[in-house]
């Protein structure tokens, strides 16, 4: 009696137990990174064990916790990641890499892109059977330049939910950024090239480009996530974000944060516009064609 009474109590506390588990949200990291490798440049059959790098850059990025913030699965940041090996002496690779992310648009199965980055410095040492290890307190070229491009996507990526949402993830990318500079690591330092490393996150932290920050959250859970549901008001509030990077291209002379918008946003934009009201159109080809003038050619349709 006492028997068949414990295994009852038992019974019961496990289906408690699963009840529980079960309506407690899934969770799942925050990144999703698909990575290629060109090595065309470099072709050796010494070199096979290459084969090995995109497996393990995305198990590197893919299994870390990067916030503490809760992802379901189709919340999860798609990057994809390419590397074109460009020349290797002693395991000692020079590269460049070229990263893109997109989030989900609300209400619909599309995606949007928010980022692209083409970063042409990185070299880094990858000997075969090399480990990664994830530490932020000391500097590795490979391993480091990953944790900064994860931050910055992340950043980015919360920027567009919440307005400057991303700037605590920008700030650690600032702490590899400076641990970076206390080496000699190729791609790391300030320079008069805008498209280095340390330019898009000082940008990014610069109160001039508070604005253009803004204009991404407004643009994304304003304008394209209430798309569907209200495409006229939509369309206002991203003809209002657009006006917000017109300010904040007032405040500065560097284009590199602009240029990641426009090139990742152009043909989207048009297409946003191309079947609202005459006047609408009109009003977004004005303002296109002077905070946008590389492509031009692409918002004449508006006219």
């Amino acid at each position: 009696m006492k028997i068949s009474s414990l295994n009852w109590v038992t019974g019961f506390l496990v289906v408690i137990l699963l009840t529980i588990c079960a309506s407690q949200p899934l969770s799942a990291q925050e990144l999703n990174a698909q990575v290629t490798l060109n090595k065309s440049q470099i072709s050796s059959t010494s070199l096979d064990y290459l084969d090995n790098l995109p497996r393990q850059i995305e198990e590197y990025i893919n299994q870390f916790d990067w916030t503490n913030a809760n992802f379901s699965e189709n919340e999860r940041i798609n990057i994809s990641i390419q590397i074109n090996l460009l020349s290797v002496e002693n395991y000692n690779f020079e590269a460049q890499i070229i990263v893109r992310s997109q989030r989900p648009i609300y209400n619909t199965t599309r995606g949007t892109v928010i980022f692209l980055f083409n970063d042409e410095q990185w070299n880094f040492e990858y000997p075969p059977n090399r480990t990664f290890l994830h530490d932020e307190l000391q500097f590795d070229p490979l391993t480091s330049l990953l944790d900064f491009y994860a931050y910055i996507l992340i950043g980015y990526d919360f920027d567009t939910f919440e307005e400057l949402g991303g700037t605590q993830y920008y700030q650690r990318a600032q702490n590899i950024v400076s641990l970076a500079q206390s080496t000699s690591a190729i791609g790391w330092s300030r320079s008069s090239n805008q498209t280095n490393r340390a330019q898009l996150l000082s940008n990014l932290l610069q109160n001039n480009y508070e604005s253009l920050r803004a204009a991404l959250y407004q643009y994304h859970r304003k304008g394209l996530d209430q798309f569907l549901d209200n495409p006229e008001e939509a369309r206002d509030q991203i003809l209002s974000a657009l006006e917000k990077i017109q300010q904040a291209q007032r405040k500065t002379s560097a284009n590199l944060l602009f240029d990641i918008f426009f090139n990742t946003k152009y043909r989207e934009i048009a297409s946003i516009f191309e079947d609202a009201a005459p006047q609408v159109r009109l009003e977004a080809y004005n303002l296109l064609s002077n905070v946008d003038q590389s492509h031009l050619s692409e918002y004449q349709k508006l006219q």
